[in-house]
């Protein structure tokens, strides 16, 4: 009987390498079916075959965890077999996830930790044993229970080091820094993050630099958390040299694509051994040469797909990017990044007409890492077409991530304030400030995110100033007080520099100049050292101009509003070229400079009429009423258990802990420059850059 099913194995073999499948899996349960009696050890391999090609091909994953249930009761019997065992648990560890079915999940992990502790402390024992603790850390992670999924991987990582594998050492390592980074960080912890992000460097060094060489998954990998560590700390200059790094890293990937990376460690491809991966590394279905391996069989997983990473990859270059005006480079980068991900949410089965109750279970988690990614991509791109008043390419890109939303509405639940917030940006750059006011406060209501939740509140306090009247200032002064108050608690930089722009109005407000004057003296340090944004820079100038013109040093306001006019004609900015050049020719007046006047006064007509193009085009928009309506988004929310179990693992987190990178806005035009040399601060306002 042996000799039928290995005949039965070839076939479903040949039927799998043509892609049918339905045929494959139909050669193989003739064996689980026969009435003739075939030795368990073979019908736990069939088995076993029957759930990899279930789940390598299909979606049908309680089918999978059916046979390997019945395999594991097969095993149970068996004294030895402990391969087949560990195998067995590993794949109805991954069938459970799929299902999210985490309690069975941990309780089979726990199972297949105690046989591999009992088992002679081989290498291929304690590679097991990192497979198990692996997947047991993901699974604790995604009940929330951050502190045991970091001694999970503790146990993981010691178990690669008993064997001397530099490679396992530094994927566990890295997990650490990931719990730690973007699920654990606060302040009592943050000198946990700093130990993991050495600890990480200390193991990488340690690698031969030809084994580093083959390891593509894990230096994007460890590249990326130190990417996003360098954002939570505002450090953007240290940071700049890992996003190049990574970008010639995918350059390099790209162009020797093909060419398959492997770990030196022997595996086999039959029926009975395959390399096995804990499914929520991504999607097992793509082919290897898409993949980004972060470790050796039997994990052989990814953090995430390469099509994911390599999007992530252009995110940091639009992020750094875009504070410095390079809007062709991240233009090219955001239809790359959006090109990738509709092409993969295609592959899921998400097309125009799907929505959140219509994806498969097995597909929830990778639609929530592109879906998000999605959402980076057009918030950058809103922010990068407000920059340039392109108003209604601003408007087509926040639409689209309102439908998203609207489709999607638990799995993009964090990008609700998000959304809100770009919509008091829009309303805030064409001139109603009233509803621009509304969306910030709804979007700091909306967010968990304390730093989130400041920069709002300075946001409003800038559209109420920019209203003018006695009530809308008092406003303000309840919102940007209690802030100002607290700034020295601050994580980073962005949260600073936007109190101190926002008080600094206060302060011209109530006549306060010189102290004024020392604030945005003080933000103008950190959008330039700190933070390298030179829409906020060239802000802080204008307004500095402004201050220096009021206290009569012409020479210091002609110096510095030069420079804010230099830097708003590189950004495309128009309105803070309106605002500069309207208190330029204040200046010139004051000088009694009449041809200097009439020429940049000639000039700031010119461009205020073509922002007032672009606004009344704006305003006739279908969508403009529906952007800045004082009403929050409508979304049917959809109460299925198992979507919210999917949607609440925190490790589907991929990026949505980098910083928003939020500037100052400019302010509208006013029809006279003698209002803004009196300082009168009613029209000047914040938006993002």
């Amino acid at each position: 009987m042996e000799a039928v099913a290995e005949g039965l194995w070839g076939l479903a073999d040949e039927f799998e390498k043509k892609g049918e499948i339905g045929k494959a899996v139909k050669c193989l349960e003739a064996i689980c079916q026969s009435h003739a009696s075939f030795l368990p050890i073979v019908e736990v391999k069939t088995r076993l075959r029957i759930a990899t090609i279930l789940l390598r091909h299909s979606h049908n994953v309680n089918h999978a965890k059916s046979h390997l249930e019945r395999s594991q009761l097969l095993l149970n019997s068996i004294p030895s077999c402990f391969d087949l065992k560990c195998r067995t648990y590993s794949l109805l560890s991954q069938c459970y996830h799929l299902v999210g079915a985490i309690p069975p999940q941990k309780q089979i992990l726990y199972k297949a930790l105690h046989l591999t502790s009992a088992a002679a402390p081989d290498v291929s024992a304690k590679l097991w044993c990192c497979n198990f603790n692996s997947q047991l850390a993901n699974a604790l992670i995604i009940e929330g229970d951050y502190q045991n999924s970091i001694s999970t991987l503790e146990s993981g990582y010691v178990s690669a080091t008993q064997i001397c594998y530099p490679e396992l050492q530094m994927f566990f390592v890295a997990s650490i820094l990931h719990v730690r980074l973007l699920m654990q960080w606060d302040d009592q912890t943050a000198n946990e993050v700093e130990r993991a992000l050495q600890r990480c460097n200390q193991v990488w060094e340690t690698m031969p630099s030809d084994r580093r060489a083959h390891c593509m998954g894990l230096l994007f990998y460890n590249e990326l958390l130190h990417i996003f560590y360098r954002l939570r700390v505002s450090d953007y200059k240290n940071a700049v040299k890992h996003v190049d790094k990574l970008d010639a890293a995918m350059k390099q990937d790209s162009k020797s694509r093909g060419q398959l990376t492997r770990f030196t460690t022997t595996t086999t491809t039959s029926a009975g051994n395959d390399s096995l991966e804990p499914t929520y590394f991504g999607n097992a279905k793509r082919a290897l040469q898409d993949k980004l391996f972060l470790a050796p069989p039997p994990i052989n997983g990814e953090w995430l797909p390469k099509s994911a990473v390599y999007a992530l990859v252009d995110l940091m270059i639009i992020i750094f990017g875009r504070p410095k005006g390079n809007f062709k480079e991240c233009d090219k980068r955001i239809q790359s990044g959006i090109h990738i991900i509709k092409e993969e949410l295609i592959k899921l089965g998400i097309t125009d007409d799907v929505r959140e109750v219509d994806l498969q279970h097995s597909a929830i988690w990778m639609a929530g890492v592109y879906l998000m990614l999605l959402m980076q991509f057009l918030e950058n791109k809103v922010a990068v077409e407000l920059t340039r008043s392109e108003f209604l390419e601003a408007q087509e890109a926040l639409m689209q991530m309102k439908n998203w939303f609207i489709r999607f509405p638990t799995i993009l639940q964090a990008c609700e304030s998000i959304i809100e917030m770009l919509r008091g940006q829009y309303s805030h750059s064409v001139g109603c400030y009233n509803e621009a006011a509304f969306h910030y406060v709804e979007a700091a209501k909306i967010t968990e995110s304390k730093s989130m939740q400041i920069m709002c509140q300075a946001y409003a306090a800038i559209s109420y100033f920019c209203i003018g009247d006695a009530e809308s200032s008092s406003q303000a002064l309840d919102l940007i007080g209690p802030v100002y108050r607290m700034k020295d608690s601050f994580v980073g930089v962005r949260e600073e520099a936007s109190i101190l722009f926002a008080y600094g109005l206060l302060l011209m407000k109530q006549q306060d100049l010189q102290e004024a004057r020392n604030r945005l003296a003080k933000g103008l340090q950190i959008a330039h050292v700190q933070m390298g944004n030179l829409q906020l820079v060239s802000q802080y100038l204008t307004i500095l101009g402004n201050l220096a013109l009021a206290l009569h040093d012409t020479g210091q306001a002609r110096e510095i509003l030069r420079s804010s006019l230099t830097l708003a004609k590189k950004l495309g900015d128009i309105p803070t070229q309106i605002w500069v050049l309207s208190v330029l020719t204040g200046l010139f007046q004051q000088l009694g400079e009449r041809g200097n006047q009439m020429e940049n006064d000639e000039y700031r007509r010119k461009k205020f009429d073509e922002l007032q193009s672009r606004l009344a085009d704006t305003r006739s928009s279908i969508y403009h009423i529906e952007l800045i309506d004082k009403v929050k988004l409508q979304v049917q929310q959809f109460h299925e258990i198992d979507m919210k179990r999917t949607i609440a693992d925190e490790s589907m987190r991929v990026n949505l802990d980098i910083p928003e990178s939020v500037g100052l806005s400019t302010p509208m035009p006013v029809p006279s420059s003698s209002r803004l040399v009196d300082l009168d601060t009613g029209r000047r306002g914040k938006r993002k850059l």
